[in-house]
């Protein structure tokens, strides 16, 4: 509506750069009848004016760049072009006659890049395209063009990290259709825009937020989230997850020595700053490398092609490793989801682990991937290079992929099954059915499973690596469930616990989490194992160094308590067994001498019970008050429970504080009550963890939250009157 003289003359003085004369152009030209061919110059000559900030925005320090203005997408988006382009892009939606306009693919291109470049650049601008529903749904049937996939893929993904509400992928209009309609490399890319989709939105601390919040938000939440619906409607796509299979798994056809297109690899980076310059880039290699191979079929032949296909080979390798973390991150989602055994049973089927260890060597954990790709201005070891966050996703996959279920021995190849059973035959034990069970076609193949070959590279891995975290922890979830007195032996006899030994004792590791894992895994590879309590003390064989992993143990009970529980646990079971070797191991073993005295196992209850309180457990401390309870499961067994109260009891008057240990107490095994007894995964998990029945955990709840101050067994008879403080109803604060 302003004139075109007001907008000349202005547009000097306030350096707009002719951009509201090329809009008022652009909006005439794009009249519902008009036929858009002049459209396209007017925005070719708006484009650079948009793509020039971007790329300065993009290249430059992030935080320089948010403070400098980008005044011509701030006046593109002030004229009105943000909506302006969304109206062309969604016009021929809206014409009903039977000749449908097209706009021209290049014109699309234009529309959308621009759009994306002003997104980047201006404050809010996404925002508000996030909150146009319709809008959203129309870029995924963009996603149809090849020749647009990119441009839209990348202003898809803006627009879904920033939007309030997750959307529904039931609502993108024939969305089967359009995944059947992608070749791989856009399958991997659409894997990006999945992620935002079926990703609950606060996973990222989960261990962190307070079980009460989490209880509360359950009542409210019956029935399942958006991102679990959304995982179910992947799930029902035909030839989805063998699609996802193949990506994870397939090779890269190598073409370069593997330590020269390493440092070329660098010399490509430092100059390439953004992804969408880098898929343009791989778009010619790809059909370089077409070229190349219709002149050579040969796969060897290859090599000797000019150098001109040799350098983006390096790219192409970057490039497939970005694939395969999209990939591994949407199929380990869908592993911890409602539909895990589904999920289980199609990626056996698929051969996703034997593929995966076939990728081991050459691309998962290959050599020289310490100095590999860095992005720019980063280290490293920052975790946000590919090479790295791709180690870090195939851990996480391997971790919830062998979590509580039978298919764990996929990662294994036949030869270290035979091992199982030969190690069960030995020791005159049953074998574990899902060994017997497992089909072997589906085992790893080759010299070594995936497992082997993760305890190889554990091995070596630095003292300070962030890797040594996640690798525990897939190890581990390999021996969680019912303990496996074979699988543990087959760990054992590869040096493991020398090895988690050696990192607690002689490297003195600080990391809190490297800690906790390592004390997990030395637990779950420990329980009830003779053996290992033998190996143990072999290892741990002079008081300094038995004192040094006491000290690792003490200094944080939240780290390390699952240990206890496994060795308070172990201890009791060989305890009651009349085997001579037993009786050696608990004779000479220092650990288990230490915690056969009374005064040990009471100074770990009372520092259990209070360093958690209600209203700050969390999934990852609530472990404490299991342990506690452990310890007092075994004691009522041995009808020692009044004993371990009236020491508490001591011990709290010891402290000048009567009453604060037992009334904290009382009330977690209030809150373990609610939260055990209306969930059915957890109490197996306790049940399997301890080898203790459920309704025996139930039970030495009920009587030590019994109200008859007479009982000898109710923790109530142990708080005087003045001190009580029990009837205090929870609250979410």
């Amino acid at each position: 509506q302003i004139t075109e003289a007001l907008l000349k003359e202005r547009d000097k003085q306030a350096k707009w750069n002719g951009i509201p004369l090329l809009l008022q152009k652009l909006y005439q030209h794009s009249h519902p009848n008009s036929d858009f061919s002049q459209c396209q110059s007017i925005l070719k000559e708006i484009s650079p004016l948009l793509s020039m900030e971007a790329m300065a925005f993009v290249t430059e320090d992030r935080k320089a760049a948010q403070e400098s203005t980008f005044p011509n997408t701030y006046t593109f988006d002030l004229f009105g072009g943000v909506d302006l382009l969304v109206e062309i892009l969604m016009r021929p939606t809206l014409i009903t006659q039977k000749k449908k306009q097209k706009i021209s693919d290049d014109l699309i291109k234009d529309c959308l890049s621009i759009l994306y470049n002003t997104c980047i650049c201006t404050e809010g601008v996404t925002r508000r395209l996030a909150e146009r529903n319709d809008f959203v749904l129309f870029l995924f049937t963009l996603m149809t063009n090849k020749k647009t996939f990119l441009q839209t893929a990348t202003l898809i993904e803006d627009i879904l990290g920033v939007k309030k509400e997750m959307i529904q992928l039931d609502d993108i209009p024939n969305l089967a259709s359009l995944v059947s309609s992608f070749d791989q490399q856009q399958l991997a890319n659409f894997c990006r825009i999945l992620a935002v989709t079926i990703s609950e939105l606060d996973t990222g601390s989960d261990d962190k937020h307070t079980l009460l919040a989490k209880n509360a938000q359950q009542k409210k939440n019956l029935g399942p989230s958006r991102a679990e619906i959304n995982q179910a409607t992947l799930l029902n796509i035909p030839g989805f997850i063998e699609r996802l299979c193949k990506l994870a798994t397939r090779k890269v056809s190598e073409t370069t020595g593997t330590s020269s297109f390493l440092q070329e690899l660098e010399e490509w980076y430092t100059w390439l700053d953004n992804a969408l310059v880098l898929d343009a880039l791989m778009r010619v290699a790809n059909e370089e490398a077409e070229q190349s191979s219709t002149e050579s079929s040969d796969e060897s032949g290859l090599a000797n092609t000019s150098t001109r296909t040799q350098l983006p080979q390096s790219m192409k390798i970057m490039h497939e490793i970005m694939y395969k973390l999209e990939v591994l991150y949407v199929l380990c989602v869908l592993l911890m989801g409602r539909q895990r055994n589904q999920v289980h049973k199609m990626i056996a089927e698929f051969k996703l682990i034997p593929g995966l260890n076939n990728l081991f060597d050459k691309l998962i954990w290959r050599k020289h991937s310490a100095s590999a790709l860095v992005l720019h201005g980063h280290n490293q070891n920052c975790d946000c290079s590919p090479d790295i966050t791709l180690k870090i996703q195939f851990l996480r996959l391997l971790q919830s992929f062998s979590d509580h279920h039978e298919n764990k021995y996929l990662l294994l190849n036949s030869q270290e099954l035979n091992e199982l059973s030969a190690i069960s035959h030995k020791a005159n034990i049953p074998e574990v059915d899902a060994v017997v069970n497992t089909d072997r076609s589906l085992v790893c193949d080759g010299k070594r499973g995936l497992l082997t070959r993760l305890l190889q590279v554990m091995k070596k891995e630095p003292a300070e690596s962030s890797f040594r975290f996640w690798q525990a922890r897939a190890v581990e979830s390999f021996l969680r469930g019912t303990t496996s007195y074979a699988d543990q032996m087959f760990l054992l006899k590869r040096g493991l616990l020398e090895h988690i030994l050696y990192c607690i004792v002689d490297s003195e590791c600080k990391s809190r989490d490297v800690l906790q894992s390592y004390f997990d895994l030395l637990g779950e590879l420990m329980k009830f194992n003779i053996d290992a309590f033998k190996r143990f003390n072999k290892y741990i064989n002079t008081d300094e160094k038995f004192q040094i992993f006491l000290n690792q143990i003490n200094s944080s009970l939240v780290d390390s308590n699952m240990l206890v529980r496994c060795i308070t646990l172990s201890l009791d079971r060989f305890e009651n067994q009349s085997d001579a070797k037993v009786a050696e191991v608990l004779s000479e073993c220092r650990l288990l001498s230490y915690m056969s005295q009374m005064t040990m196992r009471m100074s770990f209850l009372f520092r259990l019970i209070n360093i958690i309180h209600v209203q700050t457990l969390t999934q990852e401390n609530v472990s404490c008050l299991n342990t506690s309870l452990v310890i007092l499961m075994l004691a009522r067994r041995k009808e020692k429970l009044p004993f371990y109260l009236r020491t508490l009891q001591q011990m709290e008057y010891t402290e000048k504080y009567p009453g604060f240990i037992l009334n904290n107490f009382h009330s977690l095994l209030r809150f373990w009550q609610q939260h055990y007894l209306n969930k059915d995964k957890d109490s197996t998990c306790l049940e399997n963890s301890s080898c203790i029945s459920f309704t025996y955990w139930k039970e030495t709840v009920s009587i030590l939250l019994s109200p008859d101050r007479t009982s000898p067994c109710a923790i109530v008879s142990y708080i005087d009157e003045a001190y009580m403080d029990i009837d205090r109803d929870f609250s979410e604060e």
